[in-house]
């Protein structure tokens, strides 16, 4: 990591690891008082370049996970070793609401039978500039189960194709392997957890989606508009371009773009999106990339919001910064 300001470096200590017991609750907060140990610190999921990712597939066994949104776009090419796992299969509706996380077990069978292991690195992909978010939902996932070696590939498939790298279409030969009975813990927020963020101020809300669906003039959902009191950051903006691909921004500009909106580390941060996706992204730059030690997702987000008519709603232009909290 390039370097930073020294507060920032003691923000990043403050990162969680796999806490162990039971089904996932409701709602999990960060707990800070556990930062600092490599356990923490191990369990934090980072980008990886291609580059990087060349010299692991030459040198070691990595598990490879292509999660670009359609099938049919493996089929015609993948990188070597690369298994492949679409979105929706995480996630489905519960007590009528779409998208919604699965439970424990089923995450756990699912990534048995995809042979993934924590003493193994696991790096995720997706198409690169269009769907990072779907490389990001699985690492956020996978850092809710506490694994050690949890890696987005900077750029995606996109990258690695432009730079002319293998391409394969052979599908490799995996065995199942057990996932371990830890607990699934991942950092989120409630719909209670919202309203009373709302109420009392006490958290920051970042919007994840285009600046179009947040202003209400775009949108699917029944209501178009955002949560009230709730900042724009679209998650596209977090890169940048790099050759003919797109990668994350350097660190500093980060940071300076988040601070510029009044995203800062000292604050309770929730971001949300239409399903989860769109602000896992902008989760994992917070708090894995820039360490933000209190960074959760409102995984009901808009699709739960919006359909209730008895919440409010706001609609307008995406302003650049919020009142204190």
């Amino acid at each position: 990591m390039r370097s930073q300001p020294i507060r920032a470096a003691i923000a990043v200590l403050a990162l969680l690891a796999g806490a162990c017991g039971g089904s996932a609750p409701p709602t999990v907060k960060p707990t800070p008082s556990r930062a600092g140990t490599s356990e923490t610190m191990a369990a934090v999921p980072r980008l990886v370049s291609t580059d990087q990712l060349g010299r692991w597939q030459r040198t070691g066994e990595v598990t490879l996970i292509d999660i670009r949104t359609d099938v049919f776009t493996y089929l015609k090419g993948h990188l070597p070793g690369a298994q492949y796992l679409n979105t929706e299969t995480l996630r489905a509706s519960e007590g009528g609401v779409p998208t919604q996380l699965l439970d424990a077990a089923t995450y756990r069978t699912i990534f048995t039978r995809l042979g993934i292991r924590f003493d193994r690195p696991v790096v995720v992909y997706s198409a690169g500039e269009t769907h990072n978010i779907d490389a990001t939902f699985l690492a956020w996932i996978l850092a809710g189960f506490g694994h050690p070696k949890v890696f987005v590939l900077d750029g995606g498939y996109f990258k690695w194709a432009l730079e002319q790298r293998t391409i394969a279409r052979h599908y490799p030969r995996v065995r199942a392997s057990e996932f371990p009975s830890v607990a699934f813990r991942p950092e989120r927020a409630s719909l209670g957890d919202v309203e009373h963020a709302i109420a009392s101020g006490d958290a920051l809300l970042v919007d994840a989606r285009p600046p179009d669906q947040y202003a209400g003039d775009a949108g699917a959902q029944m209501r178009r508009g955002h949560l009230p009191g709730a900042i724009s950051h679209y998650w596209q903006e977090d890169l940048t371009q790099a050759g003919f691909g797109h990668v994350w921004k350097p660190v500093a500009e980060l940071r300076r773009s988040y601070a510029a909106q009044g995203i800062t580390p000292d604050k309770s941060i929730i971001a949300y999106c239409n399903s989860t996706t769109e602000a896992s992204h902008v989760a994992f730059t917070l708090r894995y990339l820039l360490g933000y030690p209190d960074v959760r997702i409102y995984t009901g987000s808009w699709t739960e919001w919006a359909e209730r008519d008895s919440l409010p709603i706001e609609r307008g232009r995406p302003v650049t910064a919020s009142r204190e909290r």
